[in-house]
């Protein structure tokens, strides 16, 4: 199905320059938003609608909207970057479309093309492209949204839906940008379980993390380490990230990580960074990891570094592991050679100033 036309009806006051230029300075993440937004609505029976490019502002639900109560609700991430003649480009948007696509499946919900995907993100970069930030380390990250919006009560799929995709300037993720963190291992919860939804980018994993989350703050961590519902000792994810580990064995970079079994998120950045790391001459291996192996090898050097990876942070280096009996420092506590070789590769494919052999990247002007 070819997608829809989007109708252009933008904002009839603009945000000044001077003061889009400010706030351009330190967005930090997640906090300041574009001034206008894309939609799509489905109507069972009738497929997706024409798209509408509109100004940025709250929504209108019926309070019986199927979304507030029974949690249909899904998805993405990903960036648009600045390039060195100005331009704009985003980085592998169909994969995240394709994500998309799986995630919503897996809630019985209906999902707009690969090619409604880029051409929503694609007009509401263009409209908005001076929210796009300047140097590197800043991106504008769009949020596509996928909820239910059927005003009925009752356990069933809804028949109407919203697909929503907007921008955030971003900065840094983490405050005081990449520095190694220390993470809590968490033993009273689990993310997913086996059969769950811990595949797909549903809204609902991210509110069941939260006192996992909080309990690892109030530990001094950065993040917490899930490990596996059956067996609670197989490592899977950190927060929201993929994790690897790098070994040095008999004169060989490995990468390790979780393999994917269908309770952790198949990150995009995480298989990027498999591909990359195959190309810079590393072994790369999928496969379980237990907590136990982690603190092992990391203690006699086996081991010698550990990070986390995803589209908001990149790549951040893990420092310590902490649970109930210590820390655990990894290497000296400092970010790798291999991680940061990693991530720079990766930025500048991103930021236009390296190679991009695999077209990942998506010019959008």
């Amino acid at each position: 199905m070819a997608a829809p036309s989007i109708e252009l009806c933008p904002s009839a006051t603009r945000v000044a320059a001077e003061r889009r230029e400010a706030m351009l300075v330190d967005p930090g993440f997640g906090r300041i938003f574009t001034e206008h937004m894309v939609s799509y609505r489905y109507l069972e029976g009738q497929g997706w609608n024409w798209g509408k490019l509109e100004p940025y502002a709250p929504l209108q639900l019926d309070p019986a909207a199927s979304v507030l109560h029974y949690g249909q609700a899904v998805f993405e991430g990903f960036k648009a970057f600045r390039q060195p003649d100005g331009g704009v480009a985003t980085f592998r948007p169909e994969a995240n479309a394709l994500r998309l696509e799986l995630s919503a499946r897996r809630l019985a919900m209906p999902a707009p093309s690969v090619e409604q995907f880029v051409t929503a993100a694609d007009a509401l970069i263009s409209l908005d492209r001076d929210w796009v930030p300047s140097g590197r380390g800043k991106s504008l990250y769009l949020r596509p949204l996928l909820i239910a919006t059927e005003p009925a009560l009752g356990v069933r799929p809804a028949s109407e839906y919203l697909f929503l995709l907007f921008g955030s300037p971003a900065g840094s993720y983490f405050k005081g940008g990449v520095s190694p963190v220390t993470v809590w291992i968490c033993k009273d919860y689990v993310r997913a379980a086996p059969g769950g939804t811990g595949a797909a980018k549903a809204a609902g994993n991210y509110a069941a993390s939260l006192p996992a989350q909080a309990q690892a703050i109030k530990e001094g961590c950065a993040q917490v380490v899930w490990l596996d519902a059956v067996t609670r000792r197989n490592v899977e994810e950190m927060g929201g990230m993929n994790i690897f580990f790098v070994y040095e064995e008999a004169g060989r970079t490995k990468l390790v990580t979780p393999k994917l079994t269908g309770s952790l998120l198949p990150g995009i950045t995480r298989d990027s960074l498999l591909m990359l790391g195959k190309d810079l001459g590393y072994a790369v291996e999928e496969r379980t990891v237990t907590i136990d192996e982690w603190l092992t090898d990391a203690a006699d050097g086996k081991m010698v570094e550990a990070f986390a990876c995803g589209t908001a942070a990149v790549i951040t280096p893990i420092g310590a592991l902490k649970d109930e009996n210590g820390t655990y420092t990894i290497r000296d506590g400092s970010m790798g050679p291999v991680s940061t070789k990693l991530r720079e590769r990766l930025m500048d494919l991103q930021y236009g100033v390296g190679p991009d052999p695999y077209g990942w990247m998506h010019r959008v002007f």
